[in-house]
């Protein structure tokens, strides 16, 4: 078996279209389309409160890609505490503190960015939608180190 590539998919529960707006504009994310919604799915008859939640989103950052849901109606709420986080690996350090700034607005800083004993300037957050990131910029690869 050969594995042809790997991603996160994000869940959320009914905020998945914010989520989607913030990664986009603090990120750059690109969307491969419009959402599809669980009201557009065919002969599934949505509840009208559920009509407009994320069935299935692509984002594509950099060279990589995020899938994004909201959970399916009757379905629980993904657990906040949850045992994941995304990492962005960054070749600029000034790009690495805006975008870090981007994503901590409304959320938690964990670890403020700081350059550390492994060769990287690094930090961690969770943002205001309960994903946790950590951010990346190995000091052989990392311009502008006094950012």
């Amino acid at each position: 078996m050969s594995i042809k590539s790997l991603n996160p998919y994000l869940i959320f529960n009914g905020t998945a279209d914010k989520a989607i707006k913030l990664y986009e504009s603090a990120l750059g994310a690109k969307s491969d389309g419009p959402p599809m919604r669980f009201g557009d799915a065919p002969g599934d008859n949505a509840a009208p409160e559920n009509k407009e939640r994320i069935m299935h989103a692509t984002l594509r950052i950099g060279g990589g890609v995020i899938m994004i849901s909201d959970t399916m109606p009757g379905m629980p709420a993904p657990n906040e505490e949850g045992h994941t986080e995304v990492c962005l690996h960054f070749d600029d350090a000034a790009e690495m503190t805006r975008v870090f700034d981007a994503l901590a607005a409304g959320g938690k800083v964990t670890m403020p960015l700081q350059d550390t004993f492994w060769g990287a300037k690094y930090g961690t957050l969770t943002d205001a939608f309960g994903i946790r990131w950590m951010f990346n910029c190995q000091r052989e690869n990392c311009q502008d180190q006094q950012a």
